[in-house]
């Protein structure tokens, strides 16, 4: 098993910045891929980044630019560093971690005001 705990959410104005971090407990060895994705009110969960285990990353569109994913493997944690951040950006954010299944964390609410 393997839990994820999500930190770094919070309110910010437009044009601001968020560094979000996911960690990983448990059985951590072998996790493959892992990732953000957001949902915001009355929308469908989508990705915003993912990064392998060896370090190759993909970002929506919607935030490429603006967001850096990236992973410590040795502190079992995924960072993303949000930039310019919009309005539209406002969701709950989730980490994802695969590792023969997949786990989610249990998220963490970024609200940015325009």
């Amino acid at each position: 098993q393997v839990q994820l705990v999500e930190s770094g959410g919070g309110l910010v104005q437009a044009g601001g910045s968020l560094r979000l971090s996911c960690t990983a407990s448990g059985s951590t060895f072998d996790i493959n891929a892992m990732g953000w994705y957001r949902q915001a009110p009355g929308k469908q969960r989508e990705k915003v980044a993912g990064i392998s285990d060896d370090g190759a990353t993909t970002y929506a569109d919607s935030v490429k630019g603006r967001f850096t994913i990236s992973r410590d493997n040795a502190k079992n944690t995924v960072y993303l560093q949000m930039n310019s951040l919009k309005p539209e950006d406002t969701a709950v954010y989730y980490c994802k971690a695969v590792r023969g299944r997949i786990y989610w964390g249990q998220g963490t609410q970024v609200t940015v005001s325009s």
